[in-house]
């Protein structure tokens, strides 16, 4: 394995921008896809539940896949992998882009998770595998300001697109990037693996845990419905839930293996994620249509409107980490939620015609403010939950009850709202919707505070700090290395 490249050479900048290239495309594209939902909708006469699958075709896969292709990179090797994963991430954005219904749309979106499931990982995983350890702490760094410029450009660049070219580009702009990509890091980026002995791979549980993830999602989009289908769907997901839990505690290699929940301080800041994101993944996809549905924005306003919050977690979220360290994680996890809460409570202003500087910026800076306060302290604590050999784990299971809960969330939350099929077309409709709806993710929060208040505590003095706290956002590519046998031991 080589681990003695230094950032300041020709091919460690190489290596950086393969890295940041990489881990963009996944990041971008699944911010940018909220902003087109509306014209999506129009063009291909689609219901709510289809711009709903829309988004979480691509989460389900990740999310159910991402703890596997780490693994898959650990044992095959890092770039081999991640090269795999950037194509296969372009080949289903062109089949996006060229999409001639929903459905087709819908599974190719699926597809793109797969592919996201593979390149992800590896992002962060070339670094730390191919830097000398001196410079490794400035290229995460690097690394994850880039990835986070990314994300905050992620909604402009999508509504430049809509309102431009097409929403069909909002994919098909993967493709040119991965062109760049790949070849770049086939010529530059050394070969990486995990040359300890591995044990089998746990794709039982890994099915078992997509397969759960997958019938719950369905039950709760087509709940509406009430149909016995979808009652049938939802006990099958629960007992397919159970089995993951029972196959992950009979494994000699599991995925998630169930004694590191023996650290009730991991379990606890575990609920809090789940709760946290859920409210974040609501909020983010119902406030990109209302925007637009209701206040009249544009794809390009509606998606401009929002670069306050990403702004913030930009410029100030490593002092944030830092001031986590001196007070301890209990304060910041309790507060940063509950500004969040005032946050969408401030978004049940944002109606017909609603001025940007009145009625929109004042909640997206008390957003920004709450998740400043609140997401590089949630990813430190993670790690400083468990011992120092299983911190990489711990960041991807965090990881992957973010992403659920954002999962969870968009599937959800227009039941809980009252939104019909044809909600997103009628304003005054989705606007009465999307107020109950802020109501629900205030609720989520406040529970979230609560939690933390009354479980967390100040980790041990040697706990386990995040290489990287300038962009700390757990859905975010893995902040730590790898280090175990046969299963991701990685942050996500």
């Amino acid at each position: 394995m080589s681990s003695d490249v230094r950032l300041a050479s020709p091919q460690g900048k190489w290596i950086l921008l393969t890295t940041v290239l990489g881990s963009s495309m996944a990041m971008v594209d699944s911010t940018v896809v909220n902003v087109a939902l509306p014209r999506i909708g129009r063009d291909l006469d689609a219901d709510l539940a289809a711009l709903q699958w829309t988004v979480n075709a691509y989460m389900l896969t990740l999310a159910g896949l991402i703890l596997l292709g780490g693994s898959l990179g650990d044992r095959y090797g890092r770039r081999k992998i991640f090269v795999l994963g950037v194509i296969w991430f372009a080949a289903a954005s062109l089949l996006c882009g060229l999409a001639p219904n929903v459905t087709v749309l819908v599974a190719a979106r699926a597809l793109q998770g797969i592919g996201g499931a593979l390149l992800t990982p590896g992002s962060l995983a070339l670094i730390q595998a191919s830097f000398h350890p001196d410079d490794r702490a400035r290229a995460v760094g690097l690394w994850s300001g880039f990835g986070g410029i990314g994300a905050a450009i992620g909604p402009f660049l999508g509504g430049w697109l809509v309102d431009g070219p097409g929403w069909r580009w909002v994919f098909l702009i993967n493709v040119p990037m991965a062109l760049i990509c790949a070849p770049i890091a086939v010529r530059h980026v050394p070969e990486s693996a995990d040359g300890r002995k591995h044990g089998r791979f746990d794709v039982l549980g890994a099915a078992l845990g997509a397969v759960s993830l997958a019938l719950v999602t369905y039950a709760l989009i087509e709940a509406r419905n009430g149909s016995l289908v979808v009652v049938l769907t939802a006990v099958a997901g629960v007992a397919a839930g159970v089995a993951f839990v029972y196959v992950e505690k009979r494994s000699a290699d599991p995925m998630m293996p169930p004694d590191i929940f023996a650290s009730r301080q991991f379990t606890a800041v575990n609920l809090v994620t789940f709760c946290v994101y859920a409210a974040f993944g609501g909020f983010f996809f119902l406030t990109a249509l209302q925007l637009q549905v209701v206040a009249g924005y544009s794809a390009l306003q509606a998606g401009t409107a929002l670069l306050p919050t990403t702004a913030l977690m930009l410029l100030f979220s490593a002092r944030s980490g830092e001031l986590a360290q001196r007070i301890g994680p209990r304060i910041p996890l309790t507060v940063g939620p509950l500004l969040c809460a005032a946050a969408m409570l401030l978004m049940l202003r944002v109606g017909p015609d609603a001025s940007y500087l009145a009625d929109v910026v004042p909640a997206l800076l008390v957003m920004g403010a709450g998740m400043v306060i609140l997401v590089a302290p949630l990813t430190a604590t993670v790690l400083a939950s468990v011992d120092t050999a299983r911190a990489g784990l711990a960041s991807g299971i965090n990881n992957a009850a973010a992403r659920a809960a954002g999962l969870i969330a968009v599937a959800a939350l227009p039941l809980l709202a009252g939104m019909g099929p044809e909600a997103y077309r009628s304003a005054g409709a989705f606007d009465h919707a999307f107020d109950r709806a802020m109501w629900w993710c205030a609720g989520v929060l406040v529970v979230g505070s609560v939690l933390a208040y009354a479980t967390v505590r100040r980790p041990a003095p040697d706990c386990r700090r995040p290489e990287c706290v300038t962009h700390g956002w757990v859905t975010a590519p893995p902040l730590e290395p790898q280090v175990g046998k046969g299963r991701l031991e990685a942050g996500q």
